[in-house]
């Protein structure tokens, strides 16, 4: 490892600890044709987005979340956003993939997805982390791609009180039909990647073995990208021994 390098796991894989740039105020980068190209995807391979919560005050990209209801074929809620391809990510020369992307989180059919109940964290922080991670990679210049995982803190902690899942997995869906994964528009490639959010020893997990032993994990577990806030870990604890 060179002087420089980031620290690596396990499996080899980089960890990053991002620091935020200090560019100040940016004006944000709105393509609306991009954005409707995008809305007309999710609309012929997912279903009709029935609200649209536009952001107010943008810095670097406008980003949008559209919400598409449960319907007769998917027992769940799509959210997606617009905007986060609204400028191309820092994506190193030797990594796979485009440097545009956008990103989709799933949820179920009992989910609260309405303004008023989104002011309880319990039912927003999904929509939060949609968010926060559309705009980390023109925050910190850096990217997303397939396989990343972002703790919530360092140490991770639970997103909200209402679940003890305290990461994101940066991945594909597999409850999305397989032609909603990627949109071509203006001749580029913009990846829609879905949100897996993870326990903190599934992370750990990951770093040491590896995306396709995790996922291998995940299978065997049968968790879906459905967010379920109360689903078991697919890592088991260690137990503590004492007195106590």
């Amino acid at each position: 490892m060179t002087q420089g390098d980031p620290p690596r796991s396990k499996d080899g894989s980089k960890i990053l600890r991002h620091v935020a740039s200090d560019d100040g105020y940016t004006p944000p980068v709105e393509n609306r044709d991009w954005a409707e190209a995008i809305e007309a995807h999710m609309t012929e391979h997912v279903g009709e987005a029935a609200t649209v919560f536009h952001e107010i005050v943008s810095d670097k990209v406008h980003l949008d979340v559209h919400v598409i209801p449960p319907g007769a074929d998917r027992a769940f809620w799509t959210l997606f956003t617009t905007g986060m391809s609204g400028r191309p990510m820092t994506v190193p020369e030797e990594a796979p993939g485009s440097a545009y992307a956008e990103l989709s989180i799933l949820l179920p059919p009992t989910w609260r997805c309405d303004e008023a109940s989104w002011k309880d964290d319990r039912w927003y922080w999904p929509t939060r982390w949609l968010k926060t991670l559309a705009r980390l990679p023109h925050d910190y210049k850096t990217w997303l791609g397939f396989g990343h995982t972002v703790p919530n803190g360092d140490p991770a902690r639970p997103f909200d009180a209402s679940t003890k899942l305290s990461g994101m997995l940066v991945a594909t869906s597999m409850s999305l039909d397989e032609d909603a994964h990627s949109i071509e528009v203006e001749g580029a490639t913009i990846e829609l990647f879905t949100l897996w959010p993870l326990y903190a020893e599934e992370m750990q997990f990951k770093l040491d073995h590896g995306m396709d032993a995790l996922i291998e994990k995940l299978e065997a577990g049968g968790v879906s990208d459905v967010i379920n806030p109360a689903r078991p870990s697919v890592i088991p604890r260690k137990k503590r021994f004492g007195l106590f």
